[in-house]
Formats: C-alpha cells, sequence, structure tokens
C-alpha cells in the first residue's frame, strides 16, 4: 500500500543514517525514558533514534530557513517559528516512549535546545463529559477529544504565543481540572497522541499545524499482547493505590486480568485501532514498523 509513496529501510539500512551523529544519551538516561514493558536499549537508540533525530534536525532547519525567507521578503525582523512534529500511534504501541526518547535527543542539538512534549491525552473530554454524552466507552476515539481546544493551543503555539496544555492523570484516568503545562515559544513541539494525524469534518485540523508526523506502527496481534501485558503490571503497582481508577482490578488474578485487559481492548482500543487510527498512517512521513519483540525492523519514509 505503501511502496509506491515510501522509501523502506531494514533497521541496518536505516542505522547506517546516523552518519557521525553522536551519541548523547547515556545508558541510565536511556532506562529513565523506558515505558511500562519498553524493552528499548542503548543500542536502539543508536541505531533507529540517532538517524531519526539527524532527519528532523536537518528538516527544522529546512523549516527555520524557508521562514527566514518569508520575513526577508516582507522585509520584517526574523522571528523564530515552533516546529511540530507529531508522533501517532495505537495505545500500547510505545509512542510515549519514541516521543520521551527524541524529545531527549533533540534537545541536546545545538540549534535548537528547546523542545517540549505534550500529549494530546490532556485535551481529552472530561470523564464527567464523556458519561454525559454516553460515550465513555469510546474514549480515545475522535468524538472523545475537545477538537477546538487542541487547534486553539496549536494556533497559539505556532503564532510564537504562549500556551496552556490540560494535564491528564493517568492514575485518575481523567483530565486535572484547573491544572495546566505552560508551553512558551518552543523551538520544537513534540505533539504525541492517538489522534494528531486524523482528519477531521472540520475546515481545520491538527494536520494542518504539523510539519512532520510519525506514525509507530506495529501488528495488531502484537500491540494486543503488549496492551495486556502492560494491563498485568500495572494490576501489580499503579491499580494497588486505592485511589487509582482502576483499583477495582487490583484483586484480579492472572487470567482473569488477562481475561479483562483482552475484553478491553476487544471493546475499545482494537475497534479505534483499525476504524480511525490506523487510517491515518498514510498521512504519516515516516512509519517506524515494530516486530513482535517490540525492536523496531523498518523505517519507512515518505518519498512525496
Amino acid at each position: 500500500m505503501y511502496s509506491g509513496s515510501y522509501l523502506r529501510f531494514s533497521r541496518d539500512e536505516w542505522s547506517a543514517l546516523r552518519a557521525s551523529t553522536p551519541m548523547t544519551l547515556g545508558e541510565d538516561e536511556v532506562l529513565a525514558l523506558r515505558g511500562l514493558n519498553s524493552q528499548i536499549s542503548t543500542a536502539d537508540v543508536e541505531e533507529v533514534f540517532l538517524p531519526m533525530s539527524r532527519l528532523f534536525n536537518l528538516n527544522v532547519a529546512a523549516s527555520q530557513g524557508l521562514h527566514q525567507v518569508t520575513d526577508t521578503f516582507l522585509e520584517r525582523p526574523t522571528s523564530a517559528e515552533t516546529y511540530v512534529l507529531a508522533v501517532a500511534g495505537s495505545v500500547a504501541v510505545g509512542k510515549s516512549t519514541f516521543a520521551r526518547v527524541i524529545q531527549a535527543l533533540l534537545a541536546r542539538w545545538p540549534n535548537h535546545p528547546k523542545v517540549e512534549l505534550v500529549a494530546t491525552d490532556g485535551f481529552l473530554h472530561s470523564n464527567a463529559v464523556l458519561e454525559e454524552r454516553g460515550i465513555m466507552d469510546r474514549k480515545g476515539f475522535p468524538e472523545s477529544f475537545d477538537t477546538g481546544a487542541l487547534l486553539e493551543f496549536l494556533e497559539r503555539i505556532k503564532a510564537g504565543d504562549a500556551a496552556k496544555a490540560p494535564v491528564y492523570s493517568h492514575h485518575a484516568y481523567d483530565v486535572v481540572p484547573g491544572e495546566y503545562s505552560e508551553v512558551e515559544a518552543p523551538d520544537i513541539l513534540v505533539l504525541e497522541g492517538l489522534n494528531v494525524l486524523q482528519t477531521s469534518g472540520t475546515t481545520m485540523m491538527a494536520s494542518d499545524f504539523i510539519d512532520f508526523g510519525v506514525f509507530v506502527d506495529a501488528a495488531e496481534p502484537d500491540v494486543r499482547r503488549w496492551y495486556v501485558e502492560r494491563f498485568l503490571t500495572l494490576r501489580d503497582s499503579a491499580f494497588q493505590d486505592e485511589a487509582a481508577y482502576f483499583h477495582r482490578f487490583a484483586g484480579l488474578d492472572d487470567d482473569e486480568a488477562r481475561s479483562t485487559a483482552g475484553g478491553i481492548w476487544d471493546l475499545i482500543n482494537g475497534p479505534n485501532l483499525r476504524d480511525h487510527i490506523d487510517a491515518t498512517k498514510e498521512r504519516a512521513d515516516l512509519i517506524m514498523h515494530k516486530g513482535p519483540d517490540h525492536a523496531v525492523s523498518e523505517v519507512w519514509l515518505r518519498r512525496w
């Protein structure tokens, strides 16, 4: 489906494109950036993420140069414009870990030290709103997001203004009322979430503000298995807190937990992936394919 529009690289071929890009993260830093059940290693960073950081750095420099050309033409002082790098993909595919690692790497490049990371989870409607609308079981689907608030946030960022991103608590499984993260004129904004490459019925969409889109991809049976494994890990950790939204699952045995997690996937995350998220893959500039062991096997780079 994508072979005509993308250049396809094996892991070894992609790794060679690192060129002389230095490794700027220590092993302890890589471990600290891991997500739940993520197996990312220093080798992964060197062979997969460093070539990507080089590519993104070149794209940022080109974008800055083009922006300067416009300023010169308009005979106005040169001003910086935030470069927006979007990271999309399914629940449990590893996009959050990818976003954290690439943020850390990009911040080490000298020409764009200020790199912010914002997850679109904060732009979900509150649980109260979802329950009122009868769509709590469609949380993560396009209609569960406050698209207007997300577009307003991105518009302010692109205009060079300070903007506030709502804070989401995975522990409470809800947006935190009145709590925001201040984002002020970063060189690069890494925007991570399920919906960042999706289109909408409005005249404007989030992708209108995106300079480069990445899709973290894997076969659905693998992602489903990773989701179940993550659920079991959370059952033994975060869910044990009585204040946690999913504390009711803390006492499940392994078979019950696997059945419950699989049911949630089959009811919510699987259909959302197939009907909405996977359809945005063709809008990505780069697709990172992961194998059953979470290791990146191929990288596809858009030709046009």
